[in-house]
């Protein structure tokens, strides 16, 4: 009777363990999706330019992880008030997209809100871009809240380490047929910080381990991408680039993914791409250089004819 005691409690631990083991991944997958969801958008932050304007940055939060939706200029994609273009994608990549594009308001701007609209999937959201002290941004700030650095942390290198500078060889304005291969060449010059922190080689205990960090985790590199900002159709980039976006699964191309090590640096900083796009029109392709703490971006235009 003891012995059959024992076995039933064993068994209904086992079967309790199971069960909390089977809710909590159903919560996860419920929090995880792969498209059908909104976008939304977010104010990181304002920083000072020399000339007494303001830049407002602004990102996004994609909450799908497959799903790259498209919006144009218009009811579902605008700023208010002013000008409902202020130069922000119509493409968006899967995921947490910090630190995207800036928008400079004048002098004067005072304590306005400059607010961001975007429907997507039919879902409306907002981001309030203000001036409001607690929201100064600095190049520790932007290192710090893309992973490079833990949360009000520095170190001498990360004070002293610049963006890199990027410059893209020949006209900003291209044209290529459907299919067609566009070669772009572009330089990339880096001070070389910060140091990277790529592992060489990583145990399965030490990838499940929490990350030391309470902002999201980044590997420290310098990579360049190419990334689709607007246009119609979709762009095929060779070589593969390096995600721009936070893909935290291992193995995933990305500087927030265990494993991930920085592409090698071409020997002359020409970082040569081969784009082609699949339909017709107009697009504006987005360069990003990343060394892990700070970054610097370029556009070209492209338009693509049958």
């Amino acid at each position: 009777m003891t012995t059959f005691k024992t076995r039933t409690t064993r068994f209904t631990l086992l079967g309790v363990v199971l069960a909390i083991a089977a809710l909590l991944s159903q919560a996860l997958s419920a929090e995880t999706y792969r498209r059908g969801q909104h976008v939304e958008p977010a104010f990181e932050g304002w920083r000072p330019n020399d000339d007494g304007t303001f830049n407002m940055m602004f990102g996004y939060m994609n909450i799908n992880w497959e799903e790259t939706p498209d919006v144009e200029i218009g009811d579902n994609n605008f700023f208010s008030p002013g000008e409902m273009d202020r130069g922000q994608p119509t493409h968006f990549l899967p995921r947490r997209n910090r630190f995207t594009f800036e928008v400079t308001v004048p002098a004067d701007w005072g304590d306005r809100e400059l607010v961001w609209t975007l429907n997507v999937n039919g879902e409306e959201r907002k981001a309030y871009g203000s001036l409001r002290q607690d929201y100064l941004v600095d190049n520790m700030v932007i290192a710090s809240e893309t992973g490079s650095l833990g949360a009000g942390t520095s170190s001498p290198e990360s004070r002293a380490n610049v963006p890199p500078n990027v410059t893209v060889q020949g006209d900003n304005v291209r044209t290529v047929n459907v299919g067609e291969p566009l070669e772009i060449e572009t330089l990339v010059q880096d001070d070389g910080l910060p140091t990277s922190d790529a592992p060489e080689a990583r145990t399965v205990e030490e990838m499940l381990r929490p990350p030391s960090k309470v902002t999201v985790n980044k590997i420290n590199g310098l990579y360049f991408s190419w990334n689709k900002y607007r246009g119609p159709g979709e762009i095929t980039v060779d070589p593969p680039q390096t995600k721009v976006w936070e893909d935290t699964r291992t193995s995933a191309n990305s500087p927030w993914g265990e494993m991930w090590v920085p592409p090698e640096k071409p020997e002359d900083d020409i970082y040569e791409s081969t784009i082609t796009f699949s339909e017709p029109g107009q697009y504006l392709l987005w360069g990003r250089a990343d060394d892990g703490g700070l970054y610097h971006d370029a556009y070209i235009t492209v338009n693509v004819s049958e």
